[in-house]
């Protein structure tokens, strides 16, 4: 059986809101650790899981840059994906959903998912190959935000686009060379906002299916952003 660890007490305290049953142990002190895994372990408790004192190292805890005790973590089980069909329900005449075509970095894929679950995206689509797996270190990047927001892994990201497009959706391409800029894309519509790699963008068949292209113009000397903020910020524009 597959399970994730995760160090983030906001995560976990997400898992146990969303599914309780996912969550396998808890590893922190009711009375020792930091006040937001006192919180985990105590709701963990309440819903009949096991909590367990963390494990000492020598004669101090070791501690990471957060203050959080180092051996202090929850064992859960992944969250299951969506079906396409499923993530595709909502029939509301504006929204917005997301792609993800091969982000790599788990960082950028967990930050891209807290920005989701902050603004209310009704789902992500991520590529089975060549994209970060679904590990703790997303989990916990994301900060529930895995949890709040349901997620589709795809062999076919272009059949998804088809699909999506039968369902009324326009799908809005990402790419610091579009001529339109983000301020000019119609807010009044169903979006699927596809976000490319770190790398090389967008690949060439996908953005080839997009019905338009957008760019975040640079208003400084950077001419750049990390994906996950360029994501965030075209998210906000959008939702």
């Amino acid at each position: 059986m597959t399970t994730l660890k995760l160090m983030n007490p906001h995560s976990v305290l997400a898992a146990l809101e969303h599914r309780p049953h996912d969550v396998l142990e808890v590893h922190a002190s009711r009375t020792r650790s930091n006040e937001s895994w006192k919180h985990v372990a105590n709701v963990a408790a309440d819903h009949g899981i096991s909590v367990q004192e963390p494990m000492q190292r020598g004669r101090q805890r070791s501690r990471d840059e957060s203050g959080r005790v180092g051996t202090t973590f929850a064992v859960i089980r992944p969250k299951a994906a969506s079906s396409l069909n499923d993530l595709f329900s909502d029939s509301s005449p504006q929204g917005l959903w997301l792609m993800m075509d091969r982000l790599q970095d788990p960082h950028n894929v967990g930050a891209v998912f807290r920005s989701a679950g902050f603004f209310g995206v009704k789902g992500v689509i991520l590529t089975q190959d060549k994209s970060a797996p679904l590990t703790g270190t997303v989990y916990d990047v994301a900060a529930g935000g895995m949890e709040s927001v349901p997620h589709v892994i795809q062999t076919n990201l272009v059949r998804a686009i088809q699909e999506a497009k039968k369902k009324e959706m326009w799908v809005l391409g990402s790419s610091e060379h579009a001529e339109m800029p983000l301020a000019k894309v119609d807010r009044d519509r169903r979006w699927l906002l596809v976000i490319g790699g770190e790398e090389k963008g967008l690949r060439r068949l996908t953005l080839e299916n997009c019905d338009q292209v957008c760019q975040i113009p640079p208003r400084g000397s950077v001419t750049s952003l990390n994906v996950s903020v360029a994501a965030g910020i075209m998210i906000a524009s959008l939702s």
